[in-house]
C-alpha cells in the first residue's frame, strides 16, 4: 500500500479556472478521512476509500453551487494525480505534490 497519509498541494483545471486546494489524508486500512481546502471553502472528504495506491472520495461543495464532486486520485511517491467529477459538468484533470 502506498504512502497516502499527509497534506497535499492540489490544482484542479476547472471551466471556472484553475483551483488550488491543499487535499489532507488520514489513512486508516482501505479507507480515509481529511479535508480539502482551497479559495472556494473547505469541505470533509467522505467516503474516502484506499486501494493500494489509488483513492476515491466524495466531496459536498456549496460553490459556486450546492453539489457533490466525485475524485480519484492515484499516488506515486509525493505526486498525485486523478480526476474530479462534477456531474453534468464534466471530469477535470487533478495534479499535486506532498507538502513537506
Amino acid at each position: 500500500m502506498a504512502n497516502v497519509d499527509g497534506s497535499w498541494d492540489t490544482l484542479v483545471r476547472s471551466p471556472m479556472g484553475d483551483q488550488k486546494a491543499t487535499l489532507t489524508i488520514a489513512s486508516a486500512g482501505d479507507s480515509f478521512t481529511g479535508t480539502y481546502s482551497g479559495a472556494m471553502g473547505n469541505a470533509e472528504i467522505k467516503e474516502g476509500k484506499v486501494d493500494g495506491d489509488k483513492l476515491t472520495w466524495k466531496l459536498d461543495i456549496t460553490v459556486p453551487m450546492p453539489m457533490t464532486l466525485d475524485a480519484e486520485a492515484t499516488v506515486d511517491g509525493d505526486a498525485i494525480t486523478g480526476t474530479v467529477t462534477a456531474g453534468a459538468f464534466g471530469a477535470f484533470p487533478l495534479t499535486g505534490t506532498r507538502v513537506g
